[in-house]
């Protein structure tokens, strides 16, 4: 196959491999139907009781739930490599969906509806003394929760939530510091089940609230022409430049990033593009899958949606979107940074042109078209920035949408696409809809047996026992027993963080490292804020992080190139991603709403990690001005790391230190020419 003639079916296939996200199976038209006018409801039931209605939270969340989970179990098989298991026209099966399935969907949305539905003060009598039928419903919602998650997600998530089911029963027996009192079965499902605490915790009440709406945003927003836009505009502002289909890539899905949440899906859409483009001019193709996949995943840290994971940020630090937002923006400019300084210095040099003039479209003629498309993303953003509630923002932005749709010529709405929009959108929610409940059960138990301080201690003792030991070795030295201990311990949590992110949604990855990983960090004295940032970060690395590097693989499906160097290619290019995080523990100016921020202290933050991420993409690159020998890269790539605590003393010794490099490269480039 071509890869340059990928049809929109190939690359809808690539993303179903590798997002199992969107591994929908098919189904016969009058299940299709109905599974369409089900997705169609569940958007307009969270649009009005967001903008509109006024429903009880227990109530919403139930309603939520009962959609995500009723129609998981028609649209995800029992194995998604064959997911209709038997032949439709077997007596098992209705258009597509065993029986079993069916009867799944029912009792999900049964057992998913029995408590929300009861009135207010019977839920609260019966909570610490729950009936038989209770304990039957609970363990129900509980079983199909996990299944529903394995299917849609993957096997790992509900592993890991079956193994803390386990270790609140079997607490008494657990090693060491993580051993408790255990809790029976009766105990636990009041827990998950009767109180706020589990399965309809912060998890999925954030994902009813404000996801949901968001994602439906992002749907329409890219059907109304505004996806086309960014594209466009990425194309008209890098494309000349050398090696400028690389700059538009990143462009590109830095611009897509603002509506989407997705890395895969942000591949997909914009890679089909830039990736044919990039090998055309001279990148290799496994450089050429690295650079959209890397710029892909930072949608997940760019404003105004962060995935989902400001919004759940919102919930737990009890602070407004914007100040999220706001502390979201500089981490995130500087990832994109990281990435353009090595796609420069690459194209710098293996010699690569820019676009011809005729290659690129014609700004004036795009703004022409498309510049409606933009006004529901501007107030979106006005709204966020003015105060208003997340969901109030979104509300007003779909309905943005839906106008600018039916008056825009160039991308004209018609009655059939807003509801193909509606049930894609509904459709894009049901995953994270799944994961977010069975992350409900782990948080669950970690706010049952207190393990996340239990962990923490465990993590913040090693890091203590580590640091002594280090202590005593030049020129380690010189930094106090504290000081080394705060530094191991980031990075025994930023390895957790990589590791559970490895199978697992970025969203489910952080709430849970949030429960389990931050108190660790809240031991060490970080701000709230920055904790939260630090663990959502290198969550959201795993997605190019071998060897479970899904966008990287995507990536890998599109230019044909090898999976695995084309994942090991795209850490290297993100490894500002991984710096900037350390960036922000040591000066958390970065992040601009942070106690005692000062202009001052975050101009040298920006100004140092900026000039740590050029040396390490100037080491990693091989070429600065000319090339690099080993020498040289592997001094600069060590000097680079003096900016992950920036200061002026620091950026002193770290600028001295590079002098002869600086002094070499000038020379080398005079003699070259």
């Amino acid at each position: 196959m071509s890869n340059e003639q990928l049809t929109s079916e190939e690359l809808q296939a690539l993303e179903r491999k590798y997002d199992p996200e969107t591994a929908f199976r098919s189904t016969g038209k009058v299940l299709a139907v109905f599974i369409s006018t089900a997705l169609v409801a569940m958007s307009l039931y969270h649009f009005y009781a967001s903008g509109f209605g006024l429903v009880r939270e227990l109530l919403h969340r139930g309603i939520h739930l009962s959609f995500v989970l009723g129609i998981v179990f028609l649209v995800f098989g029992f194995r998604r490599h064959n997911p209709t298991d038997i032949h439709p026209s077997s007596w098992f099966h209705f258009q597509g969906v065993s029986i079993l399935d069916i009867l799944f969907a029912v009792s999900a949305i049964t057992v998913s509806l029995y408590l929300p539905l009861l009135p207010p003060e019977i839920v609260a009598a019966r909570v610490g003394n729950p009936s038989q039928l209770d304990i039957i419903m609970g363990t129900g919602l509980l079983v199909l929760t996990l299944e529903a998650s394995r299917r849609s997600v993957g096997l790992i998530l509900p592993i890991i939530g079956i193994i803390f089911i386990l270790f609140a029963i079997f607490g008494p027996y657990a090693p060491g510091a993580l051993k408790h009192g255990g809790t029976s079965w009766l105990g636990l499902i009041n827990h998950l089940y009767m109180t706020n605490q589990g399965i309809y915790g912060i998890a999925i009440g954030v994902m009813a609230q404000y996801v949901f709406l968001f994602i439906l945003f992002g749907v329409l927003a890219t059907r109304i022409g505004l996806g086309q836009l960014f594209i466009d505009m990425a194309m008209v502002i890098a494309g000349r430049y050398s090696g400028g289909p690389a700059k538009v890539a990143i462009f590109s899905s830095a611009f897509m990033g603002t509506i989407s949440g997705s890395s895969i899906a942000n591949t997909v859409t914009t890679g089909a593009l830039t990736i044919p483009a990039m090998k055309k001019v001279g990148y290799p193709p496994h450089f050429s899958a690295a650079v959209e996949a890397t710029a892909s995943t930072g949608g997940q840290i760019t404003p105004p949606i962060l995935g989902a994971a400001a919004f759940i940020m919102v919930e737990y630090l009890e602070i407004p979107l914007k100040d999220i937002l706001a502390a979201a923006l500089f981490p995130a400019l500087l990832h994109y940074f990281g990435i353009f300084i090595m796609v420069h210095l690459e194209a710098r040099k293996l010699g690569l042109r820019g676009l011809n003039v005729d290659e690129l479209p014609k700004a004036a003629l795009v703004l022409k078209q498309h510049w409606l498309s933009i006004i529901p993303l501007i107030i979106l953003v006005y709204l966020i920035l003015s105060g208003r509630t997340p969901d109030f923002a979104a509300v007003y932005g779909i309905i943005a949408c839906v106008v600018v749709g039916f008056l825009n010529p160039v991308n004209r709405l018609t009655p059939k696409d807003l509801w193909d929009a509606l049930a894609a959108g509904a459709k894009n929610t049901l995953a994270i809809g799944a994961a977010a409940a069975t992350v409900g059960i782990i948080v669950g138990v970690v706010t049952l047996t207190g393990v996340g301080f239990r962990l923490g201690f465990v993590v913040v003792q090693t890091a203590n026992d580590l640091g002594a030991l280090f202590s005593q070795i030049w020129p380690l030295s010189y930094f106090t027993i504290t000081e080394l201990a705060l530094f191991f311990s980031l990075i025994l949590i930023a390895i957790a963080c990589i590791i559970m992110g490895a199978g697992i949604p970025t969203t489910a990855t952080y709430i849970i490292l949030v429960a389990v990983a931050a108190p660790a960090l809240q031991q060490l004295q970080v701000e709230p804020l920055v904790a939260h940032f630090f663990v959502f970060y290198y969550g959201v690395l795993a997605d190019i992080t071998p060897p479970v590097a899904l966008a990287a693989y995507a990536a890998a499906g599109i230019a044909g190139s090898n999976p695995f160097k084309t994942g090991n290619t795209a850490f290297r290019l993100g490894i500002a991603k991984a710096l900037v995080p350390f960036v922000f523990i040591y000066s958390p100016a970065l992040l601009l709403v942070t106690n005692g921020f000062t202009w001052a202290a975050f101009s040298i933050t920006l100004a140092g990690a900026m000039m740590g991420i050029a040396g390490l993409g100037a080491a990693f690159s091989g070429f600065m001005v000319a090339p690099l020998n080993q020498l040289e890269r592997w001094w600069l790539g060590l000097v680079s790391f003096l900016f992950i605590a920036p200061g002026l003393t620091t950026m002193g010794i770290a600028i001295i230190l590079l002098l002869p490099i600086f002094f070499t490269q000038f020379r080398k480039k005079h003699l070259h020419h």
